[in-house]
C-alpha cells in the first residue's frame, strides 16, 4: 500500500499539470439581451465546434489552461473573433452577437455605391437560393425615369440582354424576353410579384395582361433560365416585383404623385402605410388616362393594392393581398412597311378595342422555428378575365365595317407554394437545404365569336353560343424541388438542384368549321373537340461559386428547362394565322459562366455572362400555302420549327466617376454600360428554316448612359441602340401584310429629371428626345395585326407629396 501512494505522489505534480478544464459560454443577442441557440462556436487552436443550445449556452470540454481564440457565429447574426484565457476561475463567458438584415424578408443587398443602378440576390435570400446563379435586382429608388408609366426602356435599362417590345404609351402591359425568347406579354418569364403567379395561367396561358405600377414597387428580382428548378420551369426564368411595405417607423405616411404628359396623358398614385402595434400595412390607388399618339389609341386605367402583414406570434407572421386592376384601351391596328415609312403615326382600325380586368388575392404565412430552420406557405388565387373586340383580317385590306370577331377570355386559378428551409453546419463551413411543393389549378376558358359590327366597346356576342368556337382549359400541376447549398470552403460553394413536376392540361370544347363562297357560308358544322395531355418531368441542375476576392466571384450554373404547349394556342381562329395542331413540347437547357462583383476598390461594379441556351422544338412562326376559294395564299404557321442554339455574352458595368478622384464627394456622376451581344441558328427544321439565325434576337444590344446626383437632385440622360433582327425563322425581310419581316435597327435618346424637397417633389423628362420613328414589333394578331410603331418623342412633367406622423422611435 506504501508503494501505491509513493507512486501517487511521485506522479500527482504531472497530474495536476495535464488537468483539463471546461469552457463555459453564453451567447446572446446583443439588442434584446437573450439567448441565441444554434450558434457555432469554433476554437481554432483545437478545431473543436460546438453549439449552443435554445438558452445560448454550450460547453466545450476537456480544454488546457491558457489563451483561445473563438469564432463565433449564428445565422442572421456577425461573426465575432474573440480572445479569452481559461482559467480555474474563469467562470461563464459572455458573448454578444448583432443582428444582420441579411437573411431577413427586408435584407437588401449591400453596395458600396448607393445609387447602384443594380445588384445580385445574396446566396440565400428569404425562402430561395441563388448562389451560383445569374440573379439582378433592380432597386427602383435609383431609377431616374418616367416610372409612372412604365417606361421599361428606363426601368430595366440595367439587364443586358433584354428584347423590349412597346406596346403603348402607359405602362399598361410590360413585354420582355431574354436570349432569344419571345417578349409578348412576357410570356417567357415566369412572372411573379412578392413570390406569387400574376400571369393569366402559369400552364395553360402564361401571358401577363396585368404589371404592377413601378411607383408601388421596391425591387425587382430577375433570375435567369436557372431558376427553372426553384420556381417553375421556363426558359427565361424567374421576374418577380416585390412590392413596397408599410412605413416601419410610423403608424400613418401618405404619398400623392400625379404627372402630366403629351397627348393628354394624365396619371396619378396615391399610397398609404405604416406600422401600429404588431401589424405593418400598405395600400395604393393608381389611375391612368390618355388619348395615346396614334388616333383612336385612347386609354384609362384603375388599379390598387392593399397588404397587411401581422405578427400574432414572435416566430409567426401572416400576410394578406388583394389587387385589382381594370383598364379599356382602343387599338388602332398595325401597319403595313410602305405605310409606317410614309407616317408611323397614322391608324388603320378605329373599331378595335381591349378589356382586362384583373383580381388577384394572397394569403401568405411564415414560421420561424429557429434561427436557422423557417418554413413558408403561399396560397394565391387568380380571377380574371380579357376581351379584345375588333377586325382581325389582314392589315393591307381595309376595314370590311362588318361584325367584329370578339375573343373572351376567362382564367380562374389557384396555387399554392410551401418551402421548408434549413442551415446547418459541416465541418466548419454553413450550408443551407431547400426543399419545397408546389400545386397549382388552373381553370382557362376561351370564347370566340361575332358581336357588333358598329365602332362602340360592346363586347356581347351577337348569339347566345359564340358561334366560331369555346373552348373549357383546364389544368394542373404538382411539383416537388430540392436545392442545397454547400458551402465548401471560403471561397467555394457549390449548389446541386432537382425538380419534379407533374402536368396535367386539357381542353374541352367545340369549332365551327365553315366553308364560305363569295362572302357566303354555303357549309358549317359544329365539331366537338377533347383533349388531354398527361406528362411527368424530371429536372436537374448545379451551380458553381468561386469568390476570387471578397468582392468578386467568378460563377456557373447548368440548369435544364421545359415547357409545355399551350392548348389555347390552337383555339384562337385567326385569318392572319394557321396553328399546327399537333404541337409538341419544348425542352432544352442554360448554361451560364460569369463574373461579377466590385473592381478597383469598389470603384467599378462588373456583371459579365457568358450563355448557352439549347432549345428543341422550338416553337415559333414559319409561313405556310393554304388555298381559299381556289385561290393560294401564304400564311403565318405558328409550328415546332426545329431545335435551335443560342450563344451569347452579356455584360453590364457601372461606375461612380467621383469616386476616382474623391471618396467624400457630395457628387455622384454615375455611368454606365449595358452590351450584350447574341446569336442564334436553328440547328434542325425545314429546308427554309435550317441554318436560320434565330427570329427575335437582336446581335447587338446596348444602353449606356450617365445620372447625376447631388443631395436631392437627379439627373439622366439614357441612350439606346437595337441592332436590326429577323421577327420569324424564315428570316423574311418583308410580306404584304407586314406580319413578318426585318425590325430595323434604332437609337434612342431619354432624358429625366426629379428633385425632392422635404415633401414636396418634381419630376420631368422628355422621352425619345430626337424623335426616332422605329418599331419593335410585327404581331399576327392583336394589337395589330402588322408594325405595331413606337412612340415618337412625348414629353411629362409630374409633382409628388409625402406627408407621414411623427416616428415612434425616439
Amino acid at each position: 500500500m506504501r508503494i501505491v501512494y509513493f507512486i501517487c505522489f511521485l506522479f500527482l505534480p504531472f497530474v495536476l499539470v495535464s488537468q483539463t478544464l471546461d469552457m463555459k459560454g453564453k451567447v446572446i443577442d446583443t439588442d434584446t439581451r437573450k439567448g441565441i441557440g444554434d450558434a457555432t462556436i469554433f476554437v481554432e487552436e483545437t478545431s473543436d465546434l460546438e453549439e449552443s443550445n435554445n438558452d445560448g449556452e454550450f460547453i466545450i470540454r476537456n480544454l488546457e489552461e491558457g489563451k483561445y481564440i473563438l469564432n463565433i457565429s449564428a445565422v442572421g447574426y456577425g461573426t465575432i473573433l474573440r480572445e479569452i484565457t481559461l482559467a480555474d476561475d474563469s467562470g461563464v463567458f459572455l458573448f454578444e452577437l448583432e443582428e444582420l438584415s441579411i437573411i431577413l424578408p427586408e435584407a437588401e443587398v449591400s453596395s458600396k455605391n448607393e445609387n447602384a443602378g443594380k445588384t445580385k440576390l445574396n446566396n440565400v435570400e428569404e425562402f430561395g437560393l441563388f448562389g451560383g446563379k445569374k440573379s439582378e435586382v433592380i432597386p427602383l429608388e435609383n431609377v431616374v425615369g418616367n416610372v409612372a408609366v412604365n417606361n421599361p426602356r428606363q426601368v430595366f435599362k440595367t439587364i443586358s440582354g433584354l428584347n423590349i417590345q412597346e406596346n403603348d404609351a402607359a405602362g399598361l402591359q410590360l413585354s420582355i424576353g431574354g436570349r432569344g425568347l419571345d417578349p409578348n406579354r412576357t410570356a417567357n418569364f415566369n412572372t411573379r410579384q412578392n413570390g406569387y403567379d400574376i400571369s393569366a395561367d402559369a400552364l395553360g396561358y402564361p401571358e401577363s395582361y396585368y404589371t404592377p405600377p413601378v411607383q408601388a414597387l421596391r425591387k425587382i428580382e430577375i433570375v435567369r433560365g436557372a431558376a427553372s428548378l426553384q420556381f417553375g420551369s421556363q426558359f427565361g426564368g424567374l421576374l418577380n416585383f416585390v412590392f413596397k411595405k408599410g412605413n416601419k417607423d410610423v403608424p400613418f405616411e401618405f404619398n400623392s404623385s400625379h404627372q402630366y404628359g403629351s397627348n393628354q396623358l394624365y396619371t396619378t398614385f396615391n399610397s398609404v402605410g405604416g406600422t401600429v402595434g404588431k401589424m405593418n400595412y400598405y395600400g395604393f390607388y393608381n389611375y391612368k388616362r390618355g388619348n395615346g399618339f396614334r388616333p383612336s389609341s385612347g386609354f384609362e386605367q384603375h388599379a390598387a393594392y392593399a397588404q397587411v402583414d401581422i405578427q400574432p406570434m414572435e416566430n409567426l407572421t401572416i400576410g394578406l393581398e388583394y389587387t385589382y386592376m381594370n383598364y379599356l384601351s382602343q387599338q388602332p391596328g398595325g401597319l403595313q412597311d410602305f405605310e409606317f415609312n410614309q407616317n408611323p403615326f397614322q391608324s388603320k382600325r378605329q373599331r378595335n378595342w381591349f378589356r382586362v380586368n384583373w383580381n388577384l388575392y394572397a394569403l401568405d404565412a411564415t414560421y420561424e422555428f429557429s434561427k436557422r430552420t423557417r418554413i413558408n406557405t403561399r396560397n394565391f388565387l387568380l380571377d380574371a378575365g380579357r376581351d379584345a373586340l375588333g377586325e382581325l383580317a389582314p392589315i393591307n385590306r381595309p376595314d370590311p365595317l362588318r361584325e367584329r370577331d370578339l375573343i373572351e377570355g376567362r382564367y380562374k386559378n389557384f396555387g399554392n407554394e410551401t418551402r421548408f428551409i434549413h442551415q446547418y453546419s459541416i465541418k466548419k463551413q454553413l450550408s443551407t437545404f431547400l426543399m419545397g411543393t408546389r400545386f397549382y389549378r388552373g381553370f382557362t376558358q376561351s370564347f370566340q365569336g361575332e358581336a357588333s359590327n358598329g365602332s362602340d366597346a360592346n363586347f356581347t356576342f351577337n348569339t347566345t353560343e359564340p358561334n366560331i368556337s369555346g373552348y373549357d382549359f383546364p389544368s394542373r400541376n404538382v411539383a416537388i424541388f430540392a436545392e442545397n447549398l454547400f458551402n465548401i470552403n471560403d471561397r467555394l460553394s457549390i449548389t446541386p438542384g432537382v425538380r419534379f413536376e407533374y402536368i396535367r392540361t386539357a381542353s374541352d370544347g367545340y369549332v365551327y368549321q365553315r366553308i364560305i363562297s363569295g362572302g357566303e357560308i354555303i357549309y358549317e358544322e359544329k365539331i366537338d373537340d377533347a383533349k388531354t395531355n398527361e406528362r411527368k418531368i424530371l429536372l436537374a441542375g448545379l451551380g458553381m461559386a468561386y469568390r476570387l476576392r471578397d468582392e468578386l466571384e467568378l460563377y456557373a450554373n447548368f440548369s435544364q428547362n421545359y415547357r409545355s404547349i399551350n392548348f389555347t394556342d390552337l383555339a384562337i381562329q385567326n385569318p392572319n394565322l394557321l396553328v399546327d395542331s399537333l404541337l409538341q413540347d419544348e425542352k432544352g437547357y442554360n448554361i451560364d459562366i460569369g463574373l461579377r462583383g466590385e473592381l478597383f476598390d469598389g470603384k467599378i461594379n462588373l456583371d459579365a455572362t457568358a450563355f448557352v441556351l439549347r432549345y428543341n422544338n422550338r416553337i415559333g412562326l414559319t409561313d405556310i400555302i393554304i388555298e381559299e376559294n381556289g385561290i393560294q395564299r401564304v400564311s403565318d404557321y405558328r409550328t415546332n420549327i426545329g431545335d435551335a442554339l443560342i450563344v451569347g455574352l452579356e455584360t453590364y458595368a457601372e461606375s461612380n466617376l467621383m469616386e476616382w478622384f474623391r471618396d467624400d464627394s457630395p457628387y455622384s456622376v454615375l455611368l454606365f454600360m449595358n452590351l450584350s451581344f447574341i446569336q442564334g441558328k436553328y440547328l434542325s427544321g425545314g429546308s427554309d428554316v435550317k441554318g436560320n439565325f434565330v427570329e427575335l434576337i437582336p446581335p447587338i444590344n446596348m444602353k449606356t448612359g450617365v445620372t447625376f446626383s447631388w443631395n436631392e437632385l437627379r439627373a439622366s440622360l439614357q441612350y439606346g441602340f437595337v441592332n436590326e433582327h429577323f421577327s420569324d425563322a424564315t428570316n423574311a425581310e418583308q410580306v404584304a401584310n407586314a406580319t413578318r419581316g426585318i425590325i430595323p435597327s434604332y437609337h434612342i435618346l431619354d432624358l429625366s429629371v426629379d428633385y425632392q424637397w422635404k415633401w414636396l417633389g418634381v419630376s420631368g423628362g422628355i422621352n425619345n428626345l430626337t424623335d426616332s420613328h422605329y418599331f419593335t414589333r410585327r404581331t399576327s394578331s392583336y394589337p395589330g395585326p402588322g408594325i405595331i410603331p413606337a412612340q415618337g418623342r412625348n414629353y411629362y412633367i409630374g409633382l409628388n407629396f409625402n406627408l407621414k406622423t411623427k416616428s415612434k422611435k425616439k
